[in-house]
């Protein structure tokens, strides 16, 4: 794995809303896990997915960020901007002959499929050639029968056939756009992101990723993947969900529910603070940055969002 010498680290949000506690985790543990180890943090807008984009999100994102004192290094990464770069790793992989059309619409594979990690197992019905009269949707990427495994930093171990987990997945969409899976890998390579600490709904994309990696010659970074903050029902903080954005009133306020949540033992003095504290961001980011303890974070894939008026 030929990694750069320095730590560098990520955010990537996506421009579907305002920032929520969930994706306030996400920052503040990839932020601080950067610190900690006197690397760089850098911002990149994930707004590949135009139809979710919403106007003026990814602005206020940002200036939230600004808000909570956590300043990124260099400039701002735009998915919307990098689609030269996408099409070249797409055309990589056709000169290699790993990829195929595919014909099939979601409701005939989700009639002929499997459940597998992360939604149905692709049955390889376009993998010989598209059938007659046929007319392809998408682009697919071959995947092979052996395991990817890899050691994330929280979680341990993961272990994944890709072939029979996943099946061949997606990299050009139906739709004309270019799948998540490519662009983050070409992105990450990019930015020579050598660690990335996300939440851990991405966990089980990772081995394809690490597959696209290795199909397209480029480092793989250090993996981290954070609980992830649900509702009492088991839901994702989301904006589908009604998550509330971060009230950028109380900065520290939110930023010590985001530590608490992560594990971090906070002093009395934090720990106790309310929305009507006199906890400064200064003095919460003093703390986590001398404090940052990774071991802390709990091994477990969700955690129930901590209540709005307790820190434990």
């Amino acid at each position: 794995m030929n990694l750069h010498s320095h730590y560098r680290g990520r955010f990537a949000p996506s421009p579907t809303g305002p920032l929520h506690f969930g994706s306030l985790v996400a920052a503040v543990g990839s932020y601080l896990d950067a610190r900690a180890q006197g690397g760089q943090w850098l911002v990149r807008i994930e707004d590949i997915d135009t139809p979710r984009v919403i106007p003026g999100a990814a602005d206020d994102i940002l200036r939230t960020l600004e808000r909570l004192g956590m300043h990124w290094d260099g400039a701002v990464m735009l998915q919307s901007q990098r689609q030269e770069a996408y099409r070249a790793a797409l055309e990589q992989l056709r000169h290699g002959d790993w990829l195929y059309p595919c014909a099939c619409t979601r409701r005939e594979i989700a009639d002929s499929a499997l459940h597998g990690v992360d939604g149905f197992v692709y049955p390889g019905r376009c993998r010989e050639g598209l059938p007659d009269g046929r007319t392809p949707r998408a682009t697919r990427v071959r995947v092979a029968s052996t395991a990817i495994a890899f050691d994330d930093a929280i979680q341990g171990t993961i272990s994944q056939n890709l072939a029979h987990d996943v099946g061949d997945f997606v990299v050009w969409r139906a739709d004309g756009l270019f799948a998540y899976q490519l662009a983050v890998v070409v992105d990450d390579a990019a930015q020579g992101i050598t660690d990335i600490v996300r939440g851990a709904d991405l966990l089980d994309s990772t081995p394809r990723q690490i597959y696209l990696q290795q199909r397209l010659g480029l480092p793989t970074p250090r993996y981290a993947h954070l609980p992830v903050a649900v509702s009492a029902r088991g839901e994702k903080l989301s904006k589908q969900t009604l998550a509330r954005a971060i009230d950028t009133q109380h900065p520290a306020h939110e930023i010590i529910k985001a530590l608490a949540f992560l594990g971090q033992t906070l002093p009395d003095g934090l720990a106790s603070s309310t929305e009507t504290s006199n906890a400064s961001v200064e003095e919460a980011w003093r703390w986590a940055h001398t404090h940052w303890d990774r071991s802390r974070i709990p091994r477990r894939r969700t955690i129930q969002a901590i209540d709005e008026t307790t820190l434990r």
